[in-house]
Formats: C-alpha cells, sequence, structure tokens
C-alpha cells in the first residue's frame, strides 16, 4: 500500500511540475502594428523576434505590415489596433481630438521626411517647389506634416499643385516625369530613386524648420491600463532589437528577412544605413527617449498651423513611464 501510494506521489509530483513550467514558460501573445511595410525602417523589431529578445521577456509577438503613419494611427484610435508604431505627429493629432490613446517610446527623435526631386527638374531650393507639380503619399506623415512644412518656408499651399497618390506610385511617377517632386523619405523612397540609377536633390523637413518628435511605439489607453507589465517588457525588448540593429546591421537584414520572406534585402539595407542619424537628434541622451524639451518644441511648431491645439500640455501626447531604467538605455554619443 505505501509502495503504491508513494508511486501515486511520485506521478502527482511530475504532473504538477510539467503544470508548473508550463506556465512559467507560456508566452503572451502581442500583435504590433507597423507604420509601413517591412523593411530596413523598422528592422529593430525583426531584430528583437529573431534575436529572441520577445520571447526573452514572455512575449509572443506577431508584427503586422502597415501602409502609412496615418492610416496606422487611425487604426488604434479606432480599436482595430492595440499597440503600433508610427510618426508621432500623426498619433499627437488623434489624441488631440480624443483618441484614447499615448505615445509610449519614441525610436526617431527626427522625422526623415523630405522633398525628393531628380536633379535635372531644376528644383534647387524648397522655393522652387513653386509652380510645381508634387506627389504626395496618400495616409502618410508627409501629408500630416506638410502644413507646418509650407508654413517654414513662406510657401502658399496654392502655389504648389499637389497630386496624392497611392504610396507604390510615387517612385514611378517621379521617375517617368509624371511629377516633379515628391513627398518622401530618407530611410524609403530616395533609396528606391538612387537604385535605379536617377540622381536628386533632396530637402529634408527637419533640416528646414520642422524638427519634431518623430515615429514612436504608442498603444491605446484601454491596452497600457490592463497590460503595463507587458507594454514594459515589449519596450525594453524593442530597443534591445533596435540597439542590436544599430551594430549588426548585416544580421538584423537577415532577421528581417526571415520575419518577412518577400523583403527586398538590398533595399532594406540601404534604408538601415540611412536612418541611424535619427536616433539621436533632438537633443536627446537615450535611444527610445524623446525629452520634454523636444516635444515642447514639437507642440509650438504644430500649434502655429493648427495640427495641435495651443495652449497644451505636451505631456497630454506621451508617457516614460513604461521606459527601461536610464541604465538599460543605449546613450547616445552626441
Amino acid at each position: 500500500m505505501n509502495r503504491l501510494y508513494s508511486k501515486f506521489l511520485g506521478v502527482a509530483f511530475s504532473v504538477s511540475s510539467l503544470i508548473f513550467a508550463s506556465a512559467a514558460f507560456a508566452q503572451t501573445a502581442v500583435t504590433f502594428q507597423l507604420n509601413w511595410y517591412a523593411g530596413g525602417a523598422n528592422a529593430g523589431f525583426a531584430a528583437a523576434l529573431q534575436e529572441g529578445y520577445y520571447k526573452e521577456a514572455g512575449l509572443d509577438v506577431t508584427i503586422v505590415q502597415g501602409n502609412g503613419s496615418a492610416n496606422t494611427a487611425q487604426l488604434v484610435a479606432s480599436g482595430q489596433a492595440q499597440l503600433a508604431y508610427a510618426d508621432a505627429v500623426a498619433v499627437s493629432q488623434l489624441i488631440a481630438k480624443g483618441a484614447p490613446m499615448k505615445i509610449v517610446a519614441t525610436v526617431y527623435q527626427s522625422n526623415p521626411n523630405e522633398v525628393e526631386a531628380l536633379k535635372k527638374a531644376g528644383i534647387k531650393s524648397v522655393a522652387d517647389l513653386k509652380g510645381k507639380k508634387v506627389g504626395v503619399p496618400a495616409g502618410s506623415s508627409q501629408v500630416t506634416m506638410l502644413p507646418l512644412f509650407f508654413k517654414a518656408n513662406n510657401i502658399d499651399p496654392s502655389e504648389v499643385n499637389q497630386l496624392n497618390m497611392p504610396p507604390s506610385s510615387m517612385v514611378p511617377a517621379l521617375l517617368q516625369g509624371q511629377v516633379d517632386a515628391i513627398l518622401g523619405s530618407v530611410d524609403d523612397y530616395g533609396i528606391q530613386i538612387k537604385a535605379q540609377g536617377a540622381e536628386i536633390d533632396r530637402y529634408m523637413f527637419a533640416d528646414h524648420g520642422v524638427p519634431t518628435v518623430s515615429t514612436s511605439i504608442f498603444a491605446s489607453d484601454g491596452y497600457i491600463k490592463d497590460n503595463p507589465d507587458v507594454l514594459r517588457k515589449f519596450i525594453a525588448a524593442s530597443l534591445k532589437g533596435w540597439s542590436f540593429a544599430l551594430d549588426n546591421p548585416e544580421k538584423t537584414v537577415k532577421d528581417l528577412k526571415a520575419t518577412f520572406p518577400d523583403v527586398d534585402t538590398k533595399l532594406a539595407t540601404a534604408q538601415l544605413a540611412a536612418i541611424p542619424p535619427l536616433f539621436c537628434s533632438g537633443g536627446t541622451k537615450y535611444i527610445g527617449e524623446a525629452t520634454d524639451e523636444h516635444w515642447d518644441l514639437t507642440q509650438k511648431l504644430l500649434s502655429e498651423v493648427g495640427l495641435l491645439p495651443a495652449g497644451k500640455d505636451p505631456k497630454m501626447y506621451y508617457t516614460n513611464e513604461f521606459l527601461p531604467p536610464v541604465s538599460q538605455l543605449r546613450a547616445c554619443k552626441n
């Protein structure tokens, strides 16, 4: 009898151990919505996935491609997504209108947006856009920020012939001469154009009066309230992924390809090489943390053209509460 009882206890203990171990290693499912299609501009998240940083944090992350910051911001505002990545301006505009969400970490401290024109178009300054046909990608952060860009450069919007078009049509339209210039970004369209052997003139928004806080991780208020620990783990693992990407670009592109098999690795490599200056601009000391001063400037600039309401505390748009301790953040070298 004692022998049978001992055997029973052994089996029960083994089953309990398996159940406990299974629970201990259970992964929390997280769906993360990108601002754009998968490429070098968001490769740090793929690195966090493939290098095991999310798994180490107990997270089972699924990364979903996007088609523009404005569209991604709207997905979270409407409850169709809860955790996402998009330009801070597009997100802040919806928050100002009552959307229940908040920015929780900033990756790009300076927006990558720029005007791109073929050299043969003769656009030698931003002022030369007057009277020209300019392709504008629908649903993008460039659309959101265009009024500020025009104001900073003394351009009346009526002086520019703006042609809204799908993002996929932008580069072909420029190369085929359908437009004189396009609104692109240092981490995408300009690279595609150069890859096809064309020479361009480029004018970054940040260098021409629009140095705003840019691409950030944000979440719905409900997700933040219900999943504070998951959010902290996700942000820490994501920033670790971005740190890895900055130090190991070649391996990161392989991680990106493993996550999204259709990725153009040559293009992604060029995109990843173009973005390091965006991580530590705006006076930030640590990657992932935008300063209060940078947010104050962003609020001031955007309110001047009605993109954000005047007189508001910028902290209504963001919080640094869920960032890792400073000792765990990657310091900027600027």
